[in-house]
């Protein structure tokens, strides 16, 4: 169960012939995330149980017209506690969602909280006319968690760290 476990929880070890960095430069490295691109900002976490906490904050396109137009803005966070006695970094994965009703929106119709390993994709396409006059499929919006959890999980392995997905820090 153990390994099936590590797998639901999103738990990766670094490579058993990986040497461990220091704790001080693999906390630099997370936080050298920010500004190279990513779509996340990488922060102390000021106190708690959590030393780092990576934020991404998104507001999906709104649906439907007038009244009935509703939009929804959502923040993941990983939270990250570095433990320098296993040489791992235990992440807790966190979602909010509210949802705002109006043109222009402003009142909140619905909230949601979520923990534990939050996998999101979405994607939305409209149709556009080609240069052609053809009509074609475009992409016009697209979130994936992958895009948050993927840079920093990167840089635990890469630092011999082991990543592990957990529901409460």
């Amino acid at each position: 169960m153990g390994r099936l476990w590590d797998k639901y929880m999103g738990t990766v070890r670094a490579d058993a012939g990986a040497s461990a960095i220091p704790t001080t430069e693999l906390r630099a490295a997370l936080l050298a995330l920010n500004g190279t691109g990513v779509v996340f900002s990488v922060r102390e976490a000021g106190g708690g149980d959590a030393d780092l906490v990576a934020d991404w904050k998104v507001t999906e396109p709104p649906t439907g017209t007038g009244l009935n137009r509703r939009q929804v803005e959502r923040t993941f966070k990983v939270w990250m506690r570095l433990l320098p006695a296993e040489r791992e970094v235990r992440a807790m994965d966190e979602q909010w969602a509210v949802t705002r009703a109006g043109s222009p929106p402003g009142r909140t119709v619905q909230r949601e909280h979520g923990r534990g390993p939050i996998r999101h994709r979405q994607k939305e396409w409209t149709f556009e006319r080609g240069p052609d006059g053809s009509r074609r499929k475009v992409e016009s919006f697209s979130l994936d968690t992958r895009d948050l959890k993927d840079p920093l999980r990167k840089t635990v392995l890469g630092a011999g760290w082991t990543w592990h997905g957990v529901r409460k820090l």
